[in-house]
């Protein structure tokens, strides 16, 4: 019994003494919620034009210590801000080619939602719509290489723009 009492006063020391320390190093960080307002001031004054949310947080809101160990991983603000310059217009560009052409010229899409789902929700109508669409065109090998979904739009992302309108 006096062995416990020894036990569980060493470990209550312990706790006491390393405790703090370890809380030491984030006490003087900003807290994520106080962070994401700096940062959305800092957009807002045209301050953070370019920089990433994570280099924001790295950079300032973190204590020296903290953004010392984390520097070497992350890009230099103004790396990051060329960075992301270059690479807007190129998503944009993929984008509008992905929705404007179609795989192959001999894909079909439907025109309207058939009328056997035209009952669903017009989310699932045009969904299986498009999805019975998809394996006609597979069946018939028209698909072109299109997949059902993937990245940059798929056969799924042109058909549903289609019957939405957008396409």
């Amino acid at each position: 019994m006096f062995e416990r009492r020894i036990s569980r006063l060493f470990a209550t020391l312990i706790t006491v003494i390393f405790l703090p320390l370890a809380l030491a190093s984030s006490a003087n960080a900003l807290s994520m919620k106080e962070c994401s307002v700096k940062y959305k001031a800092a957009q807002s004054a045209g301050e953070a034009e370019g920089i990433s949310w994570s280099a924001f947080r790295k950079t300032q809101c973190t204590t020296p210590a903290d953004a010392a160990a984390n520097e070497p991983t992350s890009p230099a603000p103004a790396e990051a801000k060329t960075k992301t310059v270059e690479e807007k217009p190129e998503k944009a560009a993929k984008k509008a080619e992905a929705g404007t052409k179609s795989p192959s010229g001999k894909t079909t899409f439907p025109s309207s939602i058939a009328a056997k789902f035209a009952a669903e929700k017009p989310a699932k109508a045009r969904m299986h719509t498009c999805l019975e669409q998809y394996h006609a065109n597979k069946d018939g090998g028209t698909l072109g290489g299109t997949r059902w979904i993937e990245k940059g739009g798929g056969y799924y992302k042109l058909c549903n723009a289609k019957l939405k309108g957008d396409g």
